[in-house]
């Protein structure tokens, strides 16, 4: 059954594709300022661009993941959104909050931009990931209040189920952890500390649980497996990230100026943050394998069990192979935590998104069979296969550079300048960028799967 309060979700998901647009486009930039020092300098320093890169990442995911909770909750709690009209009011909000941030960022010296807009009265910016002005930050916690109201009540008042529960966990994780963006003290290892706090434990505690709670959405409504055996899976899964997430922190107080116990703490859990991404890619595979139904959208399956997959290899994999004390020591600040950050975000984030807006979107827009056209879909299948492997190559490149990186100026009997190390790896930092391109054109092809095959019905 279909909830006309879902079409909320609609402007959300449009606003997200298109930050993911501009986030891409930045990030080309920035690829090309690594190989060209002085290009777009100085309308465009690399400082700037990277601002606008990362927190673009982070505005259009929150968008991504607003937008698919206003879609399943309805449908998961059997009501109506308790409020659509807020939810479109904090919408306008936030995405023209958003918008003004960063205009002030490409427009206004970043020193003058804390100065116009409270950060002496409240001191929070100049932080990486959190560089938001204070005014803005305030405007994000009136949002998540709103949205967290809107969507609290509507679950309260309708069916209970493992997936909103869930999510609502995530959620309210998410909104009570930016908190502590407001907390700057004066030390520099106290401010590490908790800003961690945010960044970590958003990223690799709360978001999996947001990110496992729409994979199992999606598998539910495209498999037809019983509710009860994926909310079984979904408890093992949870509780596995978040005993690994939030232990796991302590692998980014390694070198910071904290008690030398978090090099245990912090390896012996973060080398078990891989276990429920694979539980993840496992839960993914053998859901498919034992659907009762052969869903139409048959590209939304593929984003589904995409997510799991990468977001094991990303998060899991790569984020192991530098996570052990002994080894940070040597890869800690080099291309390798790129790399890593790359292929986990897209693994575990921008395919999640992806997922619930190529599984929704059909749907709200009217579309037969609940799905898109086959040639639409073809369309949309490439644009899978361009995105994931360029970000697969894109990685490589990364991990590559990062591995010389660490031989030439940190293991080597005669280390070089870091600038002459630069030097001999931009090789690498040319293939990341035809990479990125082909990145860009596929997600080119998946925004244009939208507006080919009309409304023609998809074959089975």
């Amino acid at each position: 059954m279909q909830y006309s309060s879902q079409s909320v979700a609609k402007p959300y998901f449009i606003a997200a594709i298109g930050l993911f647009v501009g986030q891409i486009l930045f990030g080309l930039i920035m690829g090309l300022q690594y190989v060209v020092g002085d290009f777009l300098f100085p309308v465009l320093p690399f400082n700037v661009a990277r601002m606008v890169h990362t927190n673009l990442l982070i505005v259009w995911l929150l968008f991504g993941f607003m937008g698919a909770s206003y879609y399943l909750v309805p449908e998961e709690s059997e009501k109506e959104l308790h409020s659509p009209l807020l939810a479109i009011g904090l919408f306008w909000i936030f995405l023209i909050a958003g918008a003004l941030t960063i205009v002030g960022y490409l427009l206004v010296p970043y020193a003058q931009l804390a100065e116009m807009t409270g950060n002496s009265v409240l001191p929070t910016m100049g932080r990486e990931f959190l560089e938001q002005p204070t005014i803005i930050k305030v405007g994000i916690v009136v949002v998540i209040l709103g949205f967290l109201y809107n969507i609290g009540i509507t679950i309260l008042q309708g069916r209970k189920t493992v997936v909103t529960l869930v999510l609502l966990t995530g959620l309210i994780g998410l909104a009570v952890l930016f908190l502590f963006a407001f907390y700057n003290p004066s030390n520099l290892v106290l401010d590490k500390y908790y800003w961690w706090w945010v960044i970590h434990l958003w990223v690799e505690g709360v978001w999996e649980l947001i990110m496992a709670s729409i994979l199992a959405f999606v598998l539910i409504k495209i498999t037809g497996v019983d509710r009860e055996v994926i909310e079984k899976w979904l408890y093992v899964i949870i509780a596995m990230a978040l005993i690994t997430g939030l232990i796991g922190t302590g692998h980014h107080y390694f070198w910071i100026g904290t008690p030398e116990y978090w090099q245990w703490w912090g390896s012996i859990f973060s080398a078990m943050e891989p276990i429920p991404f694979l539980l993840m890619t496992m839960f993914a595979f053998t859901m498919v394998k034992r659907r009762r139904r052969e869903h139409p959208n048959k590209v939304a399956t593929l984003w589904a069990l995409g997510t799991a997959v990468v977001a094991f290899l990303g998060a899991g994999v790569w984020g192991f192979a530098h996570t052990l004390a002994p080894v940070n020591y040597y890869t800690h600040g080099t291309q390798i935590t790129a790399a890593h950050g790359h292929l986990a975000f897209y693994g575990a984030y921008v395919m999640i998104v992806l997922t619930i807006i190529s599984y929704a979107m059909p749907i709200l827009r009217g579309r037969e069979s609940d799905a898109n056209s086959a040639k639409a879909q073809q369309f949309e299948i490439w644009a899978f296969w361009l995105m994931t492997i360029s970000m697969v190559f894109i990685t490589l490149f990364l991990t590559v550079a990062g591995i010389l990186h660490v031989y030439l100026i940190r293991a080597a009997e005669n280390p070089l300048p870091f600038m002459v190390m630069q030097e001999k790896i931009a090789l690498f930092y040319w293939l990341r960028e035809i990479a990125g391109v082909i990145f860009f054109i596929g997600l080119v092809a998946y925004i244009t799967s939208s507006f080919v095959g009309g409304k023609e019905e998809t074959t089975a």
